[in-house]
């Protein structure tokens, strides 16, 4: 919902707002969303029932010129040159359903998972991480998958992701939503291109690979 530009801009300040054209709110009030500049929350969540009454600071608030650019990317989908079907060519924005809303949003804070992704894990908190990366795999009807991953990214840090999926065997987002549920843990970090382990990922793979290499002798 909220590209890396937009972050920034909320973090600073100068973006407060969004739209989005929704059948039903697909945020709640009070709820959050990490974003490339950290926390945002949804302050506010409230039906425009007519874009003319969009005002240029409604706009500006939201990031774009000026109302006229701002009812634009709201418009409803228009039927495709065959009449059959919406159009699926018009603004992000405007995908998704008929009623468009208008979001208050606020920085929280910093992404936790920077200082979680420093943090070692020995002792009880290294417990505490087996039990929470063991989730993961027993949600997992196919089996454990996390330590492949985590070795997988150690041995191949920066490579796109695409090509890690293929290394992987893996369908694209799906192995991108597991690394993304690794990185809520601080294992992993995302890079401009792939992805590399955290300290905090490096030091729970030597741990449960040592406790492996015990296990077999």
């Amino acid at each position: 919902m909220i590209p890396a530009a937009t972050a920034a801009a909320i973090e600073q300040g100068t973006v407060t707002a969004a739209y989005r054209r929704w059948e039903t709110p697909r945020v709640k009030v009070g709820g959050t969303q990490m974003t490339a500049a950290g926390v945002v929350r949804f302050d506010a969540v409230e039906e425009v029932a007519d874009l003319a009454t969009l005002t240029d600071d409604d706009a500006r608030a939201a990031g774009v010129r000026d109302a006229a650019e701002l009812r634009r990317r709201l418009a409803p989908r228009t039927a495709s040159p065959d009449g059959d079907s919406p159009s699926r060519r018009g603004p992000r924005a405007s995908r998704g359903g008929d009623h468009v809303y208008h979001v208050t949003l606020s920085w929280v804070g910093v992404d936790p998972r920077l200082e979680l992704r420093e943090k070692i894990a020995r002792g009880a908190a290294l417990t505490r991480l087996k039990v929470d990366v063991a989730r993961l795999d027993d949600g997992r009807h196919t089996g454990p998958w996390t330590r492949q991953i985590l070795a997988w990214i150690r041995d191949n840090p920066g490579v796109i992701s695409t090509e890690l999926a293929d290394l992987l065997g893996r369908e694209l987002l799906g192995m991108k939503a597991d690394i993304r549920r690794l990185k809520a843990l601080g294992l992993t970090i995302s890079l401009r291109v792939g992805y590399e382990l955290s300290p905090r990922g490096r030091a729970y793979l030597r741990a449960v690979e040592k406790e492996g290499r015990g296990t077999a002798t």
